[in-house]
């Protein structure tokens, strides 16, 4: 596992200049935050922990959606587009990717 998550975000560092759109997953919840490498902060989050996500009692996967389209709003409101997607340790399947085309929809481009 850690030698996937080494490699993918080693892609997503290296190979462009974006801000990177880091996701991780739990046995509970789902979290995803833009990350600014070269400052080392963190500009947007969102995640189901949110009591406005959390107070709607969805399935994972449609909390997954919201997040994404959560994110991706408040991405493209700071006026960034492109971004470089680091699904961490994860398959690109199931929840992550579900939260990755929501974002797509919403407009951001990786």
């Amino acid at each position: 596992m850690k030698d996937r998550q080494q490699r993918v975000r080693y892609k997503a560092k290296s190979v462009s200049n974006r801000k990177r759109l880091t996701v991780f997953r739990s046995n509970n919840h789902i979290y995803a935050q833009l990350i600014d490498d070269l400052n080392g902060t963190t500009i947007a989050s969102s995640s189901s922990v949110e009591k406005s996500i959390k107070d709607m009692k969805l399935s994972r996967k449609e909390t997954a959606e919201l997040i994404g389209k959560n994110i991706a709003k408040k991405i493209i409101s700071k006026g960034i587009d492109k971004v470089a997607f680091d699904r961490g340790k994860y398959k690109f399947h199931g929840l992550i990717k579900i939260l990755a085309d929501a974002a797509r929809v919403e407009g951001l481009n990786f």
